[in-house]
């Protein structure tokens, strides 16, 4: 057996959660600086729409590809790798650029980040066993809440005091000061070979046709793909829908934006303590992490339906705050549940495929948004036919998935003969 240590263990928790901070504040740099960058380059709704879609262009190609890699190198050096080239992806930005370099950037940028949250997530369980990872994956997951959201206000008020080139400045500065932090801190866990080290895990290679095919597998892509729709509508549209279709200012859109970050934060704490306290209590994984996650992506569903119905009261602004954080618990309760079907030797390479699907779900969700902005009557009109239609698809694939889950199932296939 592996020998943990504690401190070094948490402050992999603790770079890993900032990594995660950075990552995400760089995708919701162009959401926040919509309404300018629209308004300087001269662009469409749909041609907008399709800056926030090119993000996404080689994002599930690049997590697949690494999390291949991440079976056989070093996690450390990949995470510093990543870092390095999307904060030299910024640079750019930081001067007048058109719109074809904006697009490069994004699309460089999605490459790079496009394997983040397997690879961290692989590098976390590296130092926690199967039982004990829903609590540090929680932490991780609350760094995305903080860089999407929690920072939001500081990153607008860098926009509407300099300009959105100095924002994208800023996080291109701190892509950096992390990378140099990682280097003298970070290191690889002692579970990463040791597979005998977590009794709960089935060691013996599966054929990926397999593991892909499976019921938990299957039902956590879906999960997640619906999930990830409105992470992309988050980053991309809702500044813009606060802007333009409740005419708020946008310090006043940033501080609403945050709201869904910090209800994350709290939600992914307290769910992830009750899903571990389930799994120890000697609750199945189909219930404590399955069910339990795709109720939240339901409900997530069902207030982005609702939501543009509402007036603008603080009934709305609590709404959003649930529609845009509830659902992400499936991304943090899908990873343990993929870890825990994955072979040691085979879970970087399935937690990249798993969250490449998911992001499969930004390539599509922003450009549709656009469309049914552009086509509608008014802007109002528009992004109330694209929540209600996020919303009905959302609960739909969350129902669905709920139904699939079912670990203990799968893991017992794996010690059977392959038929």
């Amino acid at each position: 057996m592996a020998v943990i240590d504690r401190h070094k263990a948490w402050l992999t928790v603790a770079m890993v959660f900032l990594f995660m901070l950075i990552n995400f504040a760089d995708k919701a740099v162009v959401g926040l600086s919509s309404t300018a960058i629209m308004s300087e380059l001269g662009l469409t709704h749909t041609r907008f729409g399709l800056l926030g879609g090119a993000f996404f262009w080689l994002f599930a190609t690049s997590g697949v590809i690494v999390g291949f890699l991440a079976n056989r190198l070093s996690t450390k050096r990949i995470m510093l790798t990543m870092s390095a080239i999307w904060s030299l992806s910024l640079l750019p930005m930081t001067g007048r650029v058109g719109f074809p370099v904006l697009l490069g950037s994004r699309v460089l940028l999605g490459a790079a980040e496009g394997p983040a949250f397997p690879i961290s997530m692989h590098a976390v369980y590296q130092w926690f066993s199967n039982r004990e990872r829903a609590l540090p994956s929680s932490v991780v997951a609350s760094g995305a809440a903080f860089g999407a959201g929690i920072i939001a206000p500081a990153v607008t008020w860098i926009i509407v005091t300099y300009s959105w080139h100095a924002a994208f400045g800023v996080l291109s500065i701190a892509g950096f000061i992390w990378a140099m932090a990682w280097l003298l801190v970070g290191r690889d866990g002692p579970l990463r070979a040791a597979a005998a080290a977590d009794p709960t895990i089935h060691s013996a290679r599966v054929p990926y046709r397999r593991l892909l095919l499976s019921r938990t597998a299957i039902g956590v892509f879906i999960g997640g793909f619906a999930a990830y729709w409105l992470i992309a509508l988050n980053l991309v549209w809702l500044a813009n829908y606060l802007i333009k279709s409740m005419r708020l200012e946008p310090a006043s859109a940033a501080w609403v934006i945050a709201l869904p970050s910090a209800m994350q934060i709290l939600l992914g704490v307290g769910i992830a303590w009750w899903s571990q306290r389930l799994t120890l209590g000697g609750h199945s994984s189909r219930l404590a992490r399955g069910l339990l996650g795709c109720l939240c992506v339901i409900t997530a569903g069902v207030l982005v339906a609702v939501l543009p119905f509402v007036p603008f009261t603080g009934l709305k602004i609590i709404i959003i705050g649930f529609a845009f954080s509830i659902g992400n618990v499936i991304f943090m309760l899908g990873s343990t549940l993929v870890g825990e079907i994955s072979p040691v030797a085979q879970r970087g390479a399935l937690l990249g495929i798993t969250n490449s699907i998911h992001t499969l779900a930004g390539l599509i969700a922003p450009v549709v948004m656009g469309i049914l902005v552009d086509v509608a009557a008014d802007p109002s009109h528009g992004f109330r036919t694209g929540f209600l239609v996020a919303g009905v698809l959302v609960a739909t694939l969350g129902a669905l998935a709920a139904g699939l889950i079912h670990p203990e199932a799968d893991v017992s296939r794996w010690r059977s003969p392959a038929r």
